[in-house]
């Protein structure tokens, strides 16, 4: 006797996803899931394969407009559009926002890709394009496979694990030549020592695991770093960069 077919709704977040897949029907439920993730997958690739060269900032979604780590991005995002780069972020509020926001307002394209979530994660209005995302590791996918490089900025949970998940695909080869800048030095210069001490003497990361990312607090310092390897690692015409002034 065949399984009845299940007209089920979209999952909203990790616990009713969680939910979705172990309900009744579990192997109808599998099927849709993968189905669903396929459209996520192929909508992505659709738009962004035409938005050409970008980089990814991140950032907590959290810093408000008047904080210095929102004006810093904001600068970060202007810089970048000045590069001849498509800024592409998450999409929400804060860091997001503010790098969105410095690539409009100095003429650029904006993109982000927004994820569902219960709180925080509102669509910021600088946005050219904005898809919106349900699965994590599908939007994951796409940040590292548009991108040439990223911006990190100070953030949480989330943008730790987007930082050390591109560290770790680095480290492993499963992408090379992948620049990554770190902007904020009092933010991160526990986390640094922390790597620098005591994960190097425990032996669990090597030296030159450090060398994987550039910590900055300058603007410049970050423009004359992705210069350096993007065009050099990737392979790109001079000519995409606007001249430094």
């Amino acid at each position: 006797m065949s399984e009845p077919v299940i007209d089920l709704p979209p999952a909203r977040g990790a616990t009713s996803e969680r939910e979705f897949l172990d309900g009744p029907h579990s192997r109808w439920r599998e099927f849709l899931f993968v189905v669903r993730v396929l459209r996520e997958f192929i909508r992505g690739f659709r738009v962004l394969h035409f938005v050409g060269p970008c980089i990814t900032v991140f950032g907590s979604a959290r810093f408000k407009e008047d904080h210095e780590y929102y004006t810093l991005a904001q600068q970060m995002g202007g810089r970048l559009a000045e590069m001849g780069f498509t800024v592409l972020t998450g999409g929400g509020p804060g860091i997001m926002e503010a790098a969105n926001r410095g690539a409009k307002e100095a003429g650029g394209t904006s993109i982000g890709l927004n994820i569902q979530l219960p709180f925080e994660q509102s669509v910021n209005p600088w946005l050219d394009i904005m898809i919106e995302f349900e699965h994590f590791f599908v939007r994951k996918v796409m940040l590292v496979k548009y991108s040439l490089g990223f911006v990190v900025m100070p953030g949480g949970f989330g943008t730790m694990d987007e930082l050390f998940e591109a560290i770790t695909l680095i480290q492993t080869k499963k992408i090379t030549h992948f620049p990554i800048v770190l902007l904020g030095k009092a933010y991160y210069q526990e986390m640094i020592q922390t790597m620098s001490e005591t994960m190097i003497n425990n032996g669990t990361i090597s030296e030159r695991d450090l060398e994987r990312f550039f910590l900055t607090d300058s603007i410049d310092e970050a423009e004359d770093f992705l210069r350096k390897h993007v065009v050099k690692r990737f392979g790109l015409k001079q000519q995409l960069f606007i001249p430094k002034k």
